[in-house]
């Protein structure tokens, strides 16, 4: 079996663990779950440079920073899938006391998460703060983060991309998720981005764009072409055009599912188009 192969049976397992999840307790965010597996899988099983056990410092591996904490439901199912924590963990999601809450947090300590997340437009500052950190320690690994594209309605975004660029803080791989949907309705009736691309480089950033998003192989391809231009002071944007809810036909291309949970019988649907592949929990 290629590499290719193994890494979307993983997606499919993702995508089961993410539906499983806020189905339970009626309760998360499916869409943007769903739209950015891809990226999480390839991210955290191919892409990154990570170390055997976790550690809060980070020293001496890349680290990743979620800024639209909504989304945690796939970024516990790859966390746990790659062996953060165990995966039978999954089931006390949004449960009281658990550690896997509806946004990310630090207080119950749970491995692979480094910051409180889901405050929005704070994840930009804080990858900014992890770059220089590394500069200071003469790592050379990298830092990746995630933000989507309503997030970047909130100001604090672009007093950390200005300072990134101004200050070239060229370790840093920040995507954009642009699937053009907000809790709301559509980002551009919501209030219009413009042409994201051209604020970014504008700021004295490097630009990527990935037109699909949902193409693991597309991702991997792009965001290795984002490291080959990390060091060479700019920091690097990657935007990445994905499908709110894909992989689940009828939770695509709306934000009717950006928090809503599906229930019995859409459940069973989803799950019969994402065949069982490495064993739920």
């Amino acid at each position: 079996m290629s590499a290719s192969q193994d890494l979307d049976k993983i997606i499919i397992q993702v995508r089961r663990d993410i539906v499983r999840m806020v189905h339970k307790v009626n309760s998360g965010h499916p869409g943007g779950s769903l739209g950015c597996t891809e990226f999480f899988v390839a991210l955290y099983f191919e892409l990154m440079e990570l170390k055997d056990s976790f550690s809060m410092d980070g020293i001496g591996e890349d680290l990743f920073f979620l800024s639209n904490g909504h989304i945690s439901p796939v970024y516990y199912s790859v966390l746990a899938r790659k062996g953060f924590f165990p995966i039978e963990e999954l089931n006390t999601f949004r449960l009281l006391n658990s550690r896997l809450q509806g946004h990310p947090t630090t207080h119950e300590g749970l491995p692979g998460v480094r910051i409180a997340s889901g405050s929005l437009g704070q994840g930009m500052s804080v990858a900014v703060g992890a770059a220089l950190a590394k500069k200071l320690n003469k790592d050379e690994h990298l830092i990746y983060s995630l933000h989507g594209d309503g997030e970047l309605q909130e100001g604090q975004n672009w007093e950390a991309i200005m300072y990134a660029g101004s200050k070239k803080v060229d370790n840093l791989i920040a995507t954009i998720d642009r699937n053009g949907q907000q809790i709301d309705g559509a980002t551009e009736e919501v209030m219009s981005l413009g042409d994201v691309g051209a604020k970014f480089k504008a700021f004295g950033w490097d630009v990527l764009e990935l037109e699909d998003g949902n193409d693991v192989n597309a991702v991997i391809k792009t965001m290795n072409e984002a490291k080959s231009r990390t060091g060479k002071g700019k920091p690097v944007c990657v935007i990445m055009h994905t499908v709110m809810g894909n992989g689940v036909d009828f939770m695509m291309h709306t934000h009717a599912w950006h928090g809503k949970a599906p229930n019995d019988e859409q459940l069973q649907t989803a799950l019969d188009q994402n065949a069982e592949t490495l064993g739920d929990y």
